[in-house]
């Protein structure tokens, strides 16, 4: 359990955070979003001791354990395997002591044979998995997560929800793909304009009640405006009338202590569109026979790979990482030279090409402007600041450097050099690595919306789900075509070799029994769908009843405002006190209504999240 209150964090003139604060209890699994730069590293950070927050406090108790996935690499042992095991409990002891271990090393894609290998001796993304490995095997009170999907392949990352689903402690997350963070998190934390919200259930519900905080603050704003303008024409109206001295005078300082609501500043989304080139032609690009691989007696990567892409194509490049993904899209890209076979472009193919190592190649000493000029046809520099606007880099910070950016940001900086010349095929190396949750849903829908071909390398099952028509699968030592989607292949064929949790993992990670007796279990389901129609069902009404006072209510101020304006005008004194007195008891009323109506939908999204986790669990067993 985890409790932080007031906490403050600031960077010179960059809040963090302003008396934020939130808990972390025990069981749950939270997922943490907010915009890049927004914090949420450096509250991993305080929490771990590796930083300190200028007030408020962060409580951990005594001897709870954290685990944390450092991208700090540093190795004792001679063997994959006995790094893994340093990590184990202590009280892990006898002749199974290394199985968990071993079960999670193959889980993220080890191979016996690695057990042996040095761990000097792996490349660094698998470096970063036994990272990952030690700490899962540790059992610590509380997993925090950061980024740990940027370095797994599909089918590791398919495992490692699994694992998750079942992890019994406590489990915060940071992670750009909304579909994996959801899919294991029973909570969703936001940082958002320097504050916390936590709330139970999937990214969606945090970003609602986020939505409807705002909406009802411009609201209450507006409304505020309107009022503060209505005293002010009244007190200019009548000050210099003797007569009405008193009434001007009780406006003034009325107004004088009536707190002004800020109006919200504006958080920019990425929001752009790639630039379709006209194609009329049946296929942008053949590949016939194509082969490749490095001399060095190894088998070839790829052997035989036929395919064709036409105009709106959608085709994902999936399979575990050091297959040959990054490779099959530089022969496409004419970066590599195939072995045999051809690599045929229609005369009228446009090709943008977003690759890995394509980051590295900006230059660091030039800004982000100069790096979208470089690229452009007429070198526009208005051109290029809309773009570099578009891609988030407004005004004078289109003037940065390279060198100063973040790998997310130069990620926008790559997109924006995508955006400059016309295309009509798109070929993408991993595009959202280092992009934010929105700045990732984004990219997706532009890619969409795109009117050309696109051949996208990606380990997100939310963007093959979304995207992919047609799968170029590297699995089974072998490369081939898939005509279907990613559905498709998963229902008809699957992943050869995929590491699952065992039947009896699964139960024991299960929060309901399963008693043999079938018949026991059906009345028991029945007995809970029962419990859950009628428990939801009176939070539901509850929440209801709420929502429609607040309508009504804000109805009514609405015309009680109208009439407290004319009986200004007639200097109606009773009135206005009677109508005064009635906005006075309403504003309080729906301020009172707010904290339970919230609560509500929390406790509702918690008991929903319940009953479904144990009608599931009863299901395994039906």
């Amino acid at each position: 359990m985890i409790q932080v209150s007031n906490l403050d964090k600031a960077y010179g003139q960059q809040v963090v955070f302003d008396k934020a604060g939130f808990t972390i209890n025990p069981g749950e699994r939270v997922g943490l979003i907010g915009r890049n730069g927004h914090g949420k590293t450096t509250l991993f950070r305080m929490i771990l001791g590796q930083e300190h927050p200028d007030s408020g406090t962060i409580g951990i108790p005594n001897g709870y354990r954290t685990g944390h996935l450092s991208q700090h690499l540093s190795f004792t042992e001679d063997t994959v395997l006995k790094e893994a095991c340093l990590s184990l409990p202590s009280a892990e002891e006898g002749p199974d002591e290394k199985y968990k271990a071993e079960t999670i090393l193959m889980g993220l894609g080890f191979s016996t044979d690695d057990f042996v290998a040095s761990p000097t001796a792996l490349s660094g993304g698998y470096q970063v998995r036994l990272n990952l490995a030690k700490v899962l095997a540790s059992d610590p009170d509380i997993l925090l997560l950061d980024e740990p999907t940027n370095y797994l392949d599909i089918v590791s990352l398919r495992w490692l929800v699994q694992f998750l689903r079942s992890w019994q402690k406590e489990l915060i997350i940071i992670t750009h793909d909304r579909s994996f963070m959801d899919s294991v998190t029973t909570h969703t934390m936001a940082i958002h304009r320097c504050k916390i919200r936590k709330v139970a259930g999937p990214t969606e519900k945090v970003y609602q009640q986020l939505l409807l905080e705002e909406e009802i603050h411009e609201k209450t704003r507006t409304n505020d405006e309107k009022k503060r303008k209505e005293v002010e024409q009244f007190i200019n109206r009548f000050r210099s009338k003797a007569t009405k001295a008193k009434a001007v005078q009780s406006r003034i300082k009325a107004l004088q202590k009536k707190e002004r609501l800020e109006r919200l500043t504006e958080i920019k989304d990425l929001e752009f569109t790639f630039n379709s080139a006209p194609f009329t032609g049946k296929h942008l690009m053949e590949v016939k026979d194509l082969s490749f691989g490095f001399d060095d007696g190894s088998p070839k990567l790829i052997e035989k790979l036929g395919l064709y892409a036409g105009k709106k194509d959608r085709i994902a490049i999936i399979g575990k990482n050091g297959k040959g993904k990054t490779t099959l899209l530089n022969l496409l890209a004419g970066e590599l030279a195939p072995l045999g076979g051809t690599v045929h472009y229609h005369r009228d193919l446009k090709l943008a090409y977003f690759g890995q190592t394509n980051i590295n190649r900006l230059n660091p000493v030039k800004t982000v402007e100069e790096e979208i000029m470089d690229v452009h046809p007429e070198h526009n520099r208005g051109a290029a600041r809309k773009i570099c606007g578009a891609m988030m880099f407004p005004g004078d910070q289109a003037l940065k450097k390279i060198s100063v950016l973040s790998g997310g940001e130069r990620s926008r900086v790559l997109l924006g050099k995508l955006l400059v010349s016309p295309a009509n095929m798109l070929l993408l190396d991993e595009p959202t690595n280092h992009l934010d949750m929105e700045s990732t849903e984004s990219l997706v829908e532009a890619i969409d919306e795109f009117g050309g071909a696109v051949i996208i390398v990606t380990h997100s099952e939310m963007i093959l789900h979304t995207l992919a028509t047609r799968l170029i699968v590297f699995d089974d030592g072998k490369v081939t075509l898939f005509e279907g989607t990613y559905q498709d292949f998963l229902d008809r064929v699957g992943w050869k070799g995929e590491q699952k949790m065992t039947q009896t993992e699964t139960a024991a990670a299960s929060p309901v029994a399963q008693p043999a007796d079938k018949k026991y279990i059906r009345r028991l389901r029945a007995e809970l769908i029962n419990e859950k129609s009628r428990t939801l069902g009176a939070l539901q009404k509850r929440i209801d009843e709420i929502e429609s006072e607040i309508i009504h209510l804000e109805e009514k101020t609405g015309e009680d405002n109208k009439e407290l304006y004319e009986a200004s005008l007639k200097g109606d004194g009773n009135t206005i006190k009677t109508i005064s007195k009635a906005l006075h008891d309403a504003k309080s009323r729906i301020d009172s209504l707010f904290p339970e109506l919230e609560q509500l939908h929390a406790e509702l999204d918690s008991r929903t999240r319940e009953f479904e986790e144990r009608l599931s669990a009863m299901e395994v067993s039906l």
